[in-house]
């Protein structure tokens, strides 16, 4: 997954935007780049870490009070440097991408004929030029962004900047997330909000279809019908020293520790409730009343999570349940059921299949929607009518740990809420069940503490070239789970 931000400031932002790729490697990449405005487009990329870009900025003296980066995971091309972002259009324009467009090759072919030559195998330099014939017949970048994204098909997040308009920077948002961060005097892009938490905690979430145009005192957006919006202004809360690695090894490691930390602030606020449904909204006591079914949409971790939940929710609150993978039921013909709550998993909110399995669930008819969460004010959380945020934390590592498990704890708490709404549980079970989850942190704990002899016993594994998982019932998701972990690392 790639990572993208921008940074307008009276100051020099190359720093700004080293850093911020810096904190975005957790998302994974091959290759990197950065690209300024200081008497022309100044462009660095390199092939490997970012830490290889900050000596290369540093050689060649890089600096500009605007300026773009990203770090790329490649799909159209290979790994190489020409093939890295940002990318140029006739020396007047750089873009920098998330995402992939469909109707690349198409565009590609049109913009040859206007006789734009391209260096590179990707989609995203498609982009560029797009952008930069806009931009010649119009002379306003804003609304050059503007009808080029019309023109494309796909999912993206989009950040440009001109030669011919430096007091500005310019962004669009289609089914990746985007950001803007609003400073002093300085303004900010980026597609998740540890990139720019150095620099500012207020941030705006940009929608889909929204194009932004930055500058160093002020923002506009317009929505996809070209209409002025506002979008609101949040105040982020996570913490910079969630983003440090500390005394651990790796993230992964990290983020196993903080488990117990993760379950005990997700679960806290249910035990001092009680298992209410206004937990997961004010809609939530009528919605649970009046339930047929359940159908959970998830990918990946969260999808086993959601396996897991079918048995809890079955065994409790008596509703049959469906779990799906996202990325097919997306495009499934499904049975509408107004009665039917659909359930969406998600860490980031923002997984794009999930998004739009909700969005395709929606226009079917399925107005009933709960999203688990674990990042506030992201885009799944935004489309569904109920949300129930896991309080976990950063999550850094690639591979899932303290999200799966907080997932889980919010799974069980609605299976319980849900079972308590329809009269399905008696006080003596209610109080069992807040004592079961009352200690699952210390439970974690002490299975944490048992990394020495963990490690010992894995020295019989660690020659193996198979591995089997096992699991029956309530287990098998869980031992499915397992497996991905192994297959991850």
């Amino acid at each position: 997954m790639c990572g993208i931000v921008g940074a307008i400031a009276g100051r020099d932002v190359v720093p700004l935007l080293v850093e911020g790729l810096q904190r975005l490697e957790y998302r994974g990449y091959d290759s990197a780049g950065v690209a300024v405005l200081n008497g022309g487009i100044r462009r660095i990329r390199t092939v490997g870490r970012v830490a290889e870009l900050r000596g290369k900025a540093k050689t060649e003296r890089l600096q500009g009070f605007i300026g773009i980066g990203h770090t790329r995971w490649a799909t159209h091309g290979g790994v190489t440097e020409a093939n890295a972002h940002p990318h140029v259009s006739r020396d007047e324009l750089a873009v920098v991408h998330n995402g992939i467009i469909e109707n690349h090759e198409q565009q590609r072919a049109r913009l040859k004929q206007l006789g734009y030559e391209f260096e590179s195998q990707t989609d995203t330099e498609v982009i560029a030029h797009l952008i930069h014939y806009h931009f010649s017949q119009s002379h306003d970048l804003f609304a050059a962004l503007q009808k080029a994204v019309q023109e494309l098909v796909g999912a993206y997040a989009i950040g440009a900047l001109a030669l011919q308009a430096p007091e500005v920077m310019v962004c669009a948002r289609m089914g990746c997330p985007l950001l803007i961060g609003l400073g002093k005097g300085e303004n900010f892009i980026a597609s998740d909000v540890s990139a720019v938490l150095a620099a500012t905690r207020r941030v705006v979430y940009l929608e889909d279809g929204d194009v932004a145009e930055v500058r160093r005192e002020r923002v506009s957006i317009v929505d996809r019908d070209g209409c002025a919006v506002r979008r609101k202004i949040h105040e982020s809360d996570v913490s910079l020293a969630s983003m440090e690695l500390g005394p651990y090894r790796h993230f992964m490691q990290k983020e196993i520790y903080e488990q117990p930390r993760a379950l005990t602030d997700t679960i806290e606020s249910t035990i001092a409730e009680g298992f209410a449904p206004a937990l997961f909204g004010k809609q939530a006591a009528e919605i649970f009343r009046d339930l047929s079914a359940v159908r959970i949409l998830a990918a990946g971790t969260s999808y086993y999570a959601g396996l897991t939940a079918k048995y809890w929710i079955e065994s409790f609150a008596k509703l049959p349940v469906g779990v799906e993978i996202a990325s097919e039921y997306r495009y499934s013909d499904s049975v509408a059921d107004p009665r039917q709550l659909i359930i969406t998993i998600s860490q980031s909110g923002e997984t794009l299949d999930t998004l739009e399995a909700l969005k395709h669930a929606k226009a079917l008819g399925h107005g009933k929607t709960l999203s688990i969460c674990n990042v506030q004010e992201s885009a799944i959380p935004r489309a569904s009518e109920l949300v129930f945020y896991t309080r976990a934390g950063a999550e850094i590592g690639v591979a899932s740990t303290k999200a799966f498990t907080t997932q889980l704890a919010a799974l069980f708490i609605f299976a319980v809420t849900l079972a308590r709404q329809r009269g399905l549980l008696d006080e003596q079970k209610l109080a069992g069940y807040t004592e079961s989850l009352r200690h699952v942190p210390g439970s974690v704990q002490h299975a944490l503490n048992l990394e020495p002899q963990i490690a010992e016993w894995s020295k019989a594994f660690a020659p193996k070239q198979h591995a089997l998982f096992l699991g029956r019932g309530i287990h098998y998701p869980i031992a499915l789970e397992g497996a991905l972990k192994l297959k991850e690392i």
